[in-house]
């Protein structure tokens, strides 16, 4: 049976961090760009350690006051050097916890530029390549984030997301668009188990298209976070899915 990695967006200003790490089996922590700080950062990096988690980065433009959902804020040099500066951050409060950044991942709208952009995409992939030492770089499958990554040999980790609808051609329904978010745990965790045994989701058109992937996200932002989570877990183990880093 396949393994799979769950991993959560951390260090974010929500209140299920702490039971998320004990479900999940890597978690991307927010340095500062959309939320967090040194504080938050070094709190989420022990959290992580405690409970073996592995760590990640979660970048994003510079846009606190919109969560870093505000599209290209910032771009070239300036972005780049935004990005060292958020991921060294983080690289030094683990490193002093003895734990390093084994992934990055980018945030929201930075997420779905880069992913859409060769332009951006370089930019992300630079700023790992300066900030880390052989880090992977998490992102969407079939995206210009995978071949930034595969052009510069970063380790590259497909994610898709158990909580939102997929459109026919297997791109995410726009957090705008009505139903972009799954509510119903049943929804969540048999679109969890068909990721993650067949590769595959059904799309809002009922359509049934291909998504590969190494690692399958959940969103603490939610009110019942953890108990997703947990649900989406049990699931995938009773079903013979190992849960755990895929890198």
């Amino acid at each position: 049976m396949p393994t799979v990695d769950l991993n959560a967006d951390l260090g974010e200003g929500f209140e299920f961090d702490a039971e998320l790490m004990c479900i999940v089996s890597s978690c991307n922590i927010a340095c500062g760009g959309h939320a967090g700080d040194e504080a938050s950062m070094a709190a989420t990096v022990r959290l992580a350690i405690d409970s073996d988690v592995a760590i990640g980065a979660h970048p994003s433009y510079p846009d606190r006051a919109g969560f870093g959902r505000e599209a290209g804020s910032i771009t070239g040099a300036e972005l780049k050097q935004s990005l060292i500066e958020q991921l060294v951050t983080l690289r030094d409060i683990a490193g002093l916890a003895g734990a390093e950044i084994r992934h990055v991942k980018p945030h929201g709208a930075l997420y779905n530029d880069a992913a859409r952009s060769r332009e951006c995409a370089d930019i992300v992939v630079d700023a790992l390549l300066n900030a880390t030492s052989g880090a992977a770089l998490v992102g969407p499958p079939a995206s210009e984030l995978l071949q930034a990554a595969t052009a510069n040999r970063v380790t590259y980790i497909a994610e898709a997301f158990v909580d939102r609808a997929y459109r026919p051609d297997g791109r995410l329904v726009p957090r705008s668009e009505p139903n972009a978010v799954h509510a119903d745990i049943n929804t969540i965790t048999t679109q969890a188990l068909m990721l993650a045994i067949d590769g595959k989701v059904t799309a809002e058109d009922g359509e049934v298209v291909e998504v590969a992937a190494d690692t399958l996200c959940i969103h603490g932002d939610t009110p019942n976070a953890s108990q997703v989570a947990r649900a989406v877990r049990d699931v995938l183990e009773s079903n013979g899915v190992t849960v755990d880093v895929a890198y």
